[in-house]
């Protein structure tokens, strides 16, 4: 007797007769291959700018705050300096940077501070670097493990569970060699 409104979930039997999931849809193939495709999308380009910055590795030089700007969340604040970077050999000048992890009480208007320059356009890292590549890597894994699930399959291999009179017989029967008559 089927209710009303049920729906009667796809099924095929294994060779031993017992049901087994059909694999997934191709709606949703799709749509979880568009997704991880896009974070992948998002997090590839800056896995090296990410790496530089976490190391502080790039063009040491001085940032000079110009002016703060401020973003009211509920419950916090996030405050960002923009200003001019000048690399300690000259070659390098931009205007209108952002200094990383600038907070409104860290800098004054043209108060400098050492910073790197990583190869970002519109951002420098101050000498400590950054923990910016915490959220590409796990965007980078989310991304990837997105992408593989429908693929996988193999992975979610049903696991063989056998009776447990079945176990035991077959136990025996391989350690007793057979008898010739």
């Amino acid at each position: 007797m089927r209710l009303r409104g049920a729906r009667v979930r796809a099924v095929s039997e294994d060779t031993t007769g017992r049901p087994t999931r059909r694999g997934n849809s191709p709606v949703f193939t799709a749509v979880l291959t568009l997704l991880g495709a896009f974070l992948l999308y998002l997090a590839i380009p800056n896995v090296g700018p990410a790496v530089r910055a976490a190391r502080a590795d790039g063009q040491h030089g001085v940032f000079t705050a110009k002016t703060v700007d401020c973003v009211q969340h509920p419950g916090h604040e996030s405050c960002s300096w923009t200003g001019e970077f000048r690399s300690h050999d000259g070659t390098i000048h931009r205007a209108r940077v952002a200094l990383y992890g600038s907070d409104r009480d860290a800098l004054r208007p043209d108060m400098r501070t050492e910073a790197v320059d990583v190869g970002r356009p519109n951002q420098v890292y101050g000498p400590g670097g950054s923990r910016e590549w915490v959220f590409t890597a796990l965007l980078l894994l989310a991304g990837a493990a997105i992408l593989a699930f429908p693929y996988a399959g193999w992975l979610r291999r049903p696991v063989r569970r056998s009776a447990p009179g079945e176990a035991a017989a077959r136990g025996a029967s391989e350690r007793e060699p057979a008898v010739r008559h």
